[in-house]
């Protein structure tokens, strides 16, 4: 029964976490004018504490949920390739966070585990877009196949695209996570003083 519980309470914390982060992806702002399609939002931030919460695999999973949620409400104006660019994205900055994070969970760890993941996030960006999305991109924007357009998109574009983009998630996830997590973990708590008791 209460192996029962765990795992309906968890799909419903999942399935919240990703709830949200889909509305806000609704909520995006572009911020190099050079780059427009390059936008910013909000949504890797109910990720990020679902993988502090509960480990890197479940952040992932909440990725993918709010990708395939705003799928198949919007639908694709990318024929998938943004869709798959914000996986690639989010689980480069989600893993190696929720991993550093298992290990030592207090804010000092919080805060460095979010530079590592936005290193991450910036150093996957570069290599998707060079191998993975620029090629599949450019069957619909030809001039991205010429080379010197790509490095100076890489260069001037992603890079530091990712890094505000991974700096300011971060900066909302410290400030939420701990006024969260206690809600998050409550039925947890429960469950282990029914136990004791």
């Amino acid at each position: 029964m209460e192996k029962y519980f765990k795992n309906r309470v968890m799909m419903t914390k999942i399935s919240l976490l990703a709830a949200f982060g889909a509305v806000l992806m609704y909520f995006e702002l572009p911020i190099l004018p050079a780059f427009a399609w390059l936008k910013i939002d909000f949504s890797g931030v109910p990720a990020l504490i679902g993988a502090f919460a509960f480990g890197p695999v479940v952040g992932v999973i909440i990725e993918a949920l709010k990708i395939l949620v705003i799928f198949f409400i919007k639908g694709s104006g990318t024929g998938g390739i943004g869709e798959l660019a914000n996986l690639i994205m989010g689980a480069a900055i989600v893993i190696p966070a929720g991993i550093m994070y298992r290990k030592n969970r207090d804010r000092k760890t919080a805060i460095i585990s979010l530079v590592v993941g936005t290193i991450s996030m910036t150093i996957a960006g570069v290599l998707a877009n060079y191998f993975i999305l620029v090629p599949l991109y450019s069957a619909f924007m030809p001039a991205l196949k010429e080379s010197d357009y790509v490095t100076t998109y890489l260069i001037t574009g992603i890079v530091p695209f990712n890094l505000i983009k991974g700096g300011l998630v971060s900066l909302v996830t410290v400030l939420v996570y701990k006024r969260v997590s206690g809600l998050i973990n409550r039925e947890a708590t429960m469950v282990s003083k029914k136990k004791i008791s």
